[in-house]
């Protein structure tokens, strides 16, 4: 969408980015195994030191795998991929979907022989574990609304873009990098981020010499990497209630690879605006 709205090719500059990926998830990969090190030698130095790590008792029965496990990831794996081709062919969204991931539900219930009974209970609770997720994701949702129909948003996104073209390009591009991660915690949502901040960044590159790709790229890191520790990422606080994490836990443990994230990003940017990236 942001490629679209600044005027690219789909899928244009791909080389730089498998190159960024490939740094980042080797970055990502050496943090996790450094931390898993490290509790391996001493758990008292694990985030979460005092957690039993005791799942539900129901989780605790050992079901045999059958020919119904490969059955339902058959036909739920099918029913995933018509969801995402539907996304891009007929513009389904977050109701749609729904609907699509109620069938899963309902195929697995059927193909495990659940009866309405059971499968009714299954499904309340696994909403009494989303509720708290669901509850964040709502009342930051409404501070989006507020500041969108107020018109707050508009002059956020012109007072940073008014800012950029004051500074040197080498700077605005991190500084892009900066606003898209801050203004990600307001509209979580890739798209909408991408509709409200495109618009300017793509013709404010343009005046600062960088070239629009480099918008792209400082939209995506941005948008991106910061869904892994914001609290209005519905993604995020729904594994977390999951796996009964406290947030700030969570934080604790993903901000310093946050942080060596973005400045990999920075780095790549900077890198991008000297080739001059397209």
């Amino acid at each position: 969408m942001a490629q679209g709205i600044a005027e690219l090719p789909l899928n244009s500059g791909i080389p730089l980015r498998i190159v960024f990926f490939c740094c980042a998830i080797t970055l990502g990969i050496i943090y996790l195994l450094r931390y898993g090190a490290k509790v391996k030698r001493d758990p008292s130095l694990s985030i979460m030191p005092d957690d039993p790590f005791e799942l539900d008792s129901d989780h605790d029965k050992q079901i045999p795998y059958s020919t119904q496990h490969t059955w339902i990831i058959l036909i739920c794996g099918a029913i995933f991929c018509f969801i995402l081709f539907a996304v891009q062919e007929y513009g389904w969204w977050m109701s749609d979907m729904a609907g699509g991931f109620f069938l899963m539900g309902i195929v697995t219930m059927k193909l495990g022989k659940l009866s309405l009974n059971e499968g009714a209970k299954a499904f309340v609770k696994g909403m009494e574990e989303m509720v708290v997720a669901a509850l964040v994701v709502g009342f930051a949702r409404g501070i989006s609304v507020v500041l969108t129909e107020g018109q707050v948003m508009d002059t956020i996104v012109f007072g940073a873009a008014s800012l950029l073209s004051e500074v040197p390009r080498y700077v605005a591009v991190i500084g892009m990098l900066c606003f898209e991660s801050t203004l990600n915690l307001l509209i979580p949502s890739g798209s909408g981020q991408a509709a409200v901040t495109m618009p300017l960044m793509a013709p404010l590159s343009d005046i600062l010499g960088i070239t629009r790709q480099t918008a792209v790229l400082a939209f995506t890191c941005g948008d991106g990497f910061s869904n892994s520790i914001i609290p209005t990422s519905g993604i995020l606080m729904a594994m977390l209630s999951l796996a009964k994490i406290p947030y700030g836990k969570w934080l604790r443990f993903m901000l310093p690879l946050f942080l060596q994230l973005m400045a990999l990003s920075a780095i790549f940017l900077v890198i991008a605006v000297f080739i001059h990236y397209s």
